[in-house]
């Protein structure tokens, strides 16, 4: 079993900046990599950010140049610092590990962008 916690989210103007956790615990394995996901209201849950345990990483384009996905595997957590934040950004972010049989999802931490 794996539990996801995400923290750090919050209420930012545009141009701001937020950094959010999530920290893993139980069996992490070698192979998991760790994403980043958001979701609005009526709409899909969307892929932000992926990275692997070796530190490889993905953004979407959506937000490349302005997200960065980064890891601590000593504290198995995964941050997604973002920056130049933009009213669009505005969504509940996800952590996910996705396995071949399992999924498993955090309680969500909400980003909301506004003036």
């Amino acid at each position: 079993q794996v539990q996801l916690v995400e923290s750090g989210g919050g209420s930012v103007q545009p141009g701001g900046s937020l950094r959010l956790s999530c920290t893993a615990s139980g069996t992490i394995r070698s192979s998991d990599s760790i994403s980043w996901y958001r979701q609005v209201p009526g709409r899909e849950r969307e892929l932000v950010a992926t990275i692997a345990i070796g530190g490889t990483s993905s953004v979407e384009d959506s937000v490349k140049g302005r997200f960065t996905i980064s890891r601590d595997s000593a504290k198995n957590t995964v941050y997604l610092e973002m920056n130049s934040l933009k009213p669009e950004d505005t969504a509940v972010y996800y952590c996910n590990i996705a396995r071949w049989d399992a999924q498993y999802w955090g309680q969500g931490t909400q980003v909301t962008v506004s003036s």
